[in-house]
């Protein structure tokens, strides 16, 4: 008895999955659009109806996701749109309202009341979920690090729109959700406080409910919009000038230059130099063409002194970003030292040699003489008398 059950079951089961197999697609006819009117099924090149019996907005639902007609607002009962011919494929269909296809929905297996095409189902889909439009609100794409982003994603109405969602190009979750209002069909997303790594290109998506709470569907991505992120990073600046000027200090008359370096430079970009004194403020500018540039000024004035800042500037996008300045690089001129000048230290050297020449001269000629033997008591007392009768002889000639 079991086996023969089983046996039954099995073949019932079986003739139901070639019955529904045998399904090729589904149309909606009679109706005012595509998205609207009698089901009816394409099952051995004969189009069918089906039969209303436990119809509702699930099943409903399933049909116009099936269809790429949005979801249903409607599901029909009493052949609405009127009796259709030829076979009824369907009976009593039982969907939880999030499959593919209506044919993957249950079918019940016992009997139900005949059905007539007097009970054909009908449906009304809201419409296909159009792509939506995604574009700024700002006249330019370019942005500085730290600014807001406005971006207003919109589509046609027609729809029950739940919520907005702005994603970035290879991102999964979207960066901003916002929810909709009832028959809101645009809104306004801001993305705050942007970074380098927002830098990159945007598209919207909204969402409508079905018939159930937990079922949303989603429309399809709108129009990518590019957006670039410029960030100047502070530059660097130093000098250079000859060795024997004091440090933070130039030699009237001699040649300094000064270079300005920023880590991050853009295509078309500029450095500036600053210089502030006393009496006003005069600005070099040179292009950017490596991420340093050099300033050279040749024979330092006094006009030259004050302090020096750097900056770094470029136009992108029809808008000129410029980035802060650089700590202040103080430069004072000095005359040149009369003490120190080369004919002085020319005659201060020789001079200095020679005296060394003659000092090392008397010392050899000391230690020389020191060496030479002394005189015997003989020798002395002869220069003595020698001497004596000198002074003698001197005096008798007087």
């Amino acid at each position: 008895m079991l086996t023969f059950l089983h046996i039954l079951l099995t073949g019932l089961l079986g003739v139901l999955r070639d019955r529904v197999a045998a399904f090729e697609s589904v149309r909606l006819a009679d109706g005012e659009n595509k998205c609207s009117g009698r089901v009816e099924i394409l099952r051995h090149n004969q189009w069918g109806t089906v039969c209303d019996h436990g119809w509702d907005l699930r099943e409903a639902d399933v049909v116009c996701l099936e269809l790429g007609c949005g979801v249903a607002e409607s599901a029909f009962r009493g052949a609405a749109y009127g009796a259709g011919v030829g076979e009824i494929w369907l009976r009593h269909v039982q969907c939880s309202g999030h499959e593919s296809s209506l044919t993957r929905c249950a079918l019940v297996l016992h009997s139900y009341p005949l059905c007539t095409h007097e009970n054909d189902a009908g449906v009304k889909c809201s419409g296909p979920l159009f792509m939506p439009i995604l574009s700024l609100l700002s006249p330019y794409n370019v942005f500085s690090s730290g600014e807001a982003v406005r971006f207003s994603c919109s589509f046609l109405p027609g729809h029950n729109a739940k919520d907005f969602h702005l994603y970035k190009g290879g991102w999964s979750t979207p960066l901003v959700t916002k929810r909709a209002e009832r028959r809101q069909s645009q809104v306004e997303m801001t993305l705050s406080d942007i970074k380098t790594f927002h830098q990159g290109s945007y598209s919207c998506r909204y969402r409508v409910s079905g018939s159930l709470p937990s079922q949303l569907l989603s429309s399809p991505p709108s129009n990518s919009v590019n957006i670039t992120v410029v960030e100047l990073l502070t530059p660097q600046h130093w000098y250079n000038t000859s060795s024997e000027s004091p440090a933070g200090s130039v030699i009237k008359g001699h040649s300094f230059n000064i270079t300005c370096s920023t880590p991050q430079p853009y295509p078309g970009g500029s450095f500036q130099l600053r210089l502030i004194r006393p009496n006003g403020t005069v600005r070099h500018s040179l292009p950017a063409l490596s991420p340093s540039v050099t300033f050279t000024f040749a024979g330092a004035q006094s006009s030259n002194e004050g302090y020096y800042y750097c900056l770094y500037r470029v136009q992108l996008g029809g808008r000129t970003f410029v980035s802060r300045e650089s700590q202040a690089l103080p430069i004072s001129i000095r005359d040149p030292d009369p003490a120190l000048s080369p004919v002085v230290i020319s005659w201060l050297v020789s001079g200095l040699t020679f005296v060394v020449a003659v000092t090392v001269i008397v010392i050899v000629a000391k230690v020389r003489c020191s060496k030479e033997r002394k005189p015997s008591e003989l020798e002395r007392e002869g220069r003595s008398c020698v001497e004596n009768t000198y002074v003698a002889l001197s005096i008798n000639k007087l």
